[in-house]
């Protein structure tokens, strides 16, 4: 069949809307009919080569949609299920999920870095030639072939475009308050970064009853949103953020610190707004080569716990389905952090805004993207 996709065919430059034709699913694979895919900027990290991926490539991780067909030996998933993609999918064989960190599985990771299935092969090509699929998934077009270890069933009356956010960012932000870091209730938060995944820690941090949820972001644009997400207070990112932070929590600094930006600069000056005992969570990417200067003594003599969290430590079989309880019960608002729907051929658009910093999150909706319902 032939699709339209968002085609990535040179590092930096401007992706181009592409018909390319898509071989049907082979073996333990599905295809899925997109509904709705976000605006990360972990897509962007691919633009610029800092992700260093071989092209071409369709671009897209977050996605939600239906599955239109199966191929041989796929299991617990059928014809018409509504689907979220997991850009980290498990094998539920080893040692990782055994011990149930499902988000440190190696079983994908060859194919999730070389864009192809899990067999090496391409379902995406034009004129013969393959075009690999960003995580096994290329979100970023109407139709896609992936794994079926990459398609979680979610309930048909979640909405396709907040299902969609569920498959990165807010499972990787509130995963990151409520499975990694455990937030207690009635603690002290600061998160540094406010774009879709500051966001939803900030969400997450709600959900989990924090007393004080601090928002640093350097456009003060953001205060509003942050708010509605469950934020206390706010701080416009700079040199003082961090003597603000400490002052706003008695002098001794927060009891959980995420860093959502992945500058190592801000990583770095987060442990300063650590109170002695207290937490710095890592959930922003920086570059895989950046390294950071670590005072260790500090770290010791304060009894600091420095972590990193890669997807929420995200349990996909559990969390997206809880999420999206969540927000149809009113207590999750994923909802309120999208700032703009865009259409597939506006996808340069939507990564330009996206860069900005100034919005929320960005989703692209396809042709009868609806609400989710049957």
């Amino acid at each position: 069949m032939q699709v339209q996709a968002a085609v990535l065919r040179g590092v930096g430059e401007p992706l181009s809307v592409e018909t390319l034709d898509l071989a049907p699913p082979q073996k333990g694979e599905v295809l899925v009919k997109l509904a709705a895919a976000g605006v990360c900027h972990s897509d962007y990290h691919v633009i610029s080569g800092q992700a260093g991926h071989d092209l071409p490539v369709v671009l897209g991780h977050e996605g939600a949609g239906t599955i239109v067909s199966t191929g041989p030996e796929v299991e617990g998933l059928a014809t018409g299920d509504h689907v979220v993609l997991s850009w980290i999918p498990h094998c539920d064989r080893c040692f990782y999920c055994e011990n149930e960190q499902r988000h440190l599985c190696k079983s994908f990771l060859d194919p999730l870095w070389d864009g192809t299935m899990p067999d090496g092969t391409c379902r995406l090509s034009k004129d013969g030639a393959p075009v690999r699929h960003l995580s096994m998934l290329a979100s970023w077009a109407d139709h896609a072939v992936v794994p079926q270890e990459s398609c979680v069933p979610i309930r048909k009356d979640a909405p396709f475009e907040v299902a969609a956010l569920l498959g990165c960012a807010v499972t990787t932000g509130v995963g990151a308050a409520l499975n990694r870091a455990r937030v207690k209730a009635g603690s002290a938060v600061a998160v540094f970064g406010a774009g879709g995944v500051g966001l939803s820690v900030i969400m997450g941090a709600k959900l989990a009853g924090a007393r004080q949820i601090i928002a640093v972001d350097a456009a003060p644009e953001k205060e509003a949103l942050a708010r509605a997400m469950g934020a206390t207070g706010f701080l416009e990112a700079g040199a003082q953020a961090v003597a603000q932070v400490r002052a706003m929590t008695e002098g001794r600094g927060a009891d959980y610190v995420f860093e959502a930006v992945g500058k190592v600069a801000v990583q770095e000056a987060c442990l300063e707004a650590v109170r002695p005992g207290g937490s710095l969570i890592f959930v922003g990417m920086p570059g895989n080569d950046e390294t950071m200067a670590l005072p260790s003594a500090s770290v010791i003599r304060d009894e600091k716990l420095v972590t990193g969290s890669i997807f929420g430590s995200a349990q996909t079989g559990r969390d997206f389905a809880r999420f999206a309880d969540l927000y149809l019960e009113g207590r999750l608002p994923v909802d309120r952090m999208i700032s703009r729907r865009y259409r597939l051929e506006e996808i340069n658009e939507a990564c330009a805004d996206m860069l900005t910093g100034r919005s929320g999150r960005g989703v692209i909706v396809f042709e009868e993207a609806g609400d989710g319902a049957s």
